[in-house]
């Protein structure tokens, strides 16, 4: 028996016992603090796990099986041509739309598919970062500026942080293309055609089963905002009129709150279109699942398939537990937006953090938005109501450009892909850019 491991043990032993012997239990803050990371991880389960992670466990396990090793390396691969994989991997997020957490999947497919490290880490801050729907809600509700400065910013991060993570790397990317040159090129089964009918099939599925109802109001936003203190409502708008609105949240609560002390209620413009859409939702989703069903049947042998489903488990084994973990961590630390809503840091805190266009509040901004778990949009109201509380146009930009791209479980999530080492220089790249524009964008403007 080794004293210094029994050592070890003992002293692990002493720090649970301490923690669990002066855990905070009664007070209000703790307390609140559990209940809201409690919340956050099942809004998160309810809103997030089913209709897109699933999916995207899917698509990557298909990634992972279907697509060959070839492809990706033509396109993304460490010998890839550099402007044709990093232009793919950067504009990717204007066509997936995906949250930081539902890119994941994604990125771990091309990645172990032989992805270069460039190309996978461009793609993997784009996923989330380009995404069209958020950049025009940003120039809509905090001006056109700072909706310019996001998608430019954005594209052209993806491109950057991809070439520094080749370049830091680049000696084990050269080792990687040499091992790639001599892989032979597998015989494909099905047609380019068959597979963009496959993966387009499934990327419809995810796209419309999330198709967001018009009267949906994503948060609605007091007369005194106090930062991260705003209220904030998430259901149906069901009437509107002069005097008050009346929105069903998510709970099945009704809420009807007086006009005048509402600043802006922001949701989804109503169109023929999209409302047509959202009726007809889930019919599509049955027409594409019964397509969906018919290539499988026909283009696919029962060896296939079930080599897919066992990739699709691998993906969700590793990735699930980290991502709720990670959720649960974040509800504990920093609550949901919200006055009732707060984590063990309290909001003024970070409301003060922030505050000018200061280098250390410039950090600050990019270092919190890096941590926090934003769901897809809801950074936009809580940077209103930030901002409203006098924080500066570059610290939002730092946080705009830093957070809907990372979060703490997203970190952990990359560090089981690729390592911890290469998951901290990505985190830091991503800080110091965000970081950086916001301290020019705030002298600038």
């Amino acid at each position: 028996m080794s004293w210094k491991t029994e050592r070890k043990t003992l002293i692990i032993i002493i720090a649970v016992f301490a923690g669990c012997y002066y855990l905070p239990v009664g007070i209000a803050r703790f307390n609140n603090a559990i209940s809201e990371s409690l919340q956050l991880v099942k809004w998160y389960a309810r809103q997030h796990v089913l209709l897109c992670l699933v999916p995207a466990f899917f698509i990557a396990g298909a990634i992972s099986i279907f697509v060959s090793q070839a492809s990706v390396m033509k396109y993304l691969g460490a010998k890839a041509n550099k402007v044709l994989a990093y232009a793919v991997a950067s504009v990717s997020g204007s066509i997936l739309a995906v949250c930081s957490c539902t890119v994941l999947p994604l990125f771990a497919g091309i990645y172990k598919m032989g992805a270069g490290l460039g190309p996978a880490s461009a793609f993997l801050y784009s996923g989330p970062a380009v995404n069209v729907l958020a950049i025009i809600l940003t120039a809509r509700v905090l001006g056109l500026q700072i909706g310019i400065a996001r998608a430019v910013g954005a594209i052209v991060f993806s491109i950057v942080i991809g070439l520094l993570m080749h370049l830091i790397y680049r000696k084990q990317e050269l080792e990687k293309a040499n091992s790639q040159i001599a892989m032979p090129v597998p015989a494909v089964g099905r047609s380019i055609r068959q597979n963009a009918m496959y993966f387009g099939a499934m990327v419809a599925i995810l796209i419309f089963a999330n198709w967001a109802r018009s009267g949906d109001v994503r948060a609605v936003f007091l007369c005194c905002p106090g930062g991260l203190s705003s209220f904030r409502v998430e259901g149906t708008l069901i009437s509107h009129s002069p005097e008050e609105v009346e929105i069903l949240d998510v709970a099945g609560k009704t809420h009807q709150i007086p006009v005048e002390l509402i600043q802006e209620v922001e949701g989804i413009e109503k169109s023929g279109l999209y409302d047509l859409i959202h009726r007809l939702r889930w019919a599509i989703v049955l027409m594409l699942l019964a397509g969906f069903v018919l290539m499988l049947r026909s283009w696919f042998a029962r060896a296939e398939l079930l080599e897919w489903a066992d990739a699709t488990w691998g993906f969700a084994k590793q990735m699930l537990p980290l991502l709720l973990l990670g959720v649960l961590a974040a509800g504990l630390l920093l609550g949901r937006p919200g006055p009732e809503h707060e984590g063990l840091i309290p909001a003024e805190w970070v409301n003060a953090a922030v505050g000018g266009n200061s280098i250390r509040a410039n950090l600050f901004a990019a270092v919190a938005g890096a941590f926090m778990y934003f769901a897809t949009l809801t950074e936009v109201p809580i940077l209103q109501g930030l901002m409203g509380a006098g924080m500066g146009k570059g610290p939002a930009l730092a946080l705009l450009l830093a957070g809907p791209a990372l979060s703490l479980p997203n970190m952990l999530v990359i560090r089981s892909v690729m390592g911890t080492q290469k998951t901290v220089v990505f985190v830091l790249l991503v800080i110091a850019m965000a970081s950086i524009s916001g301290i020019i964008f705030g002298a600038l403007f």
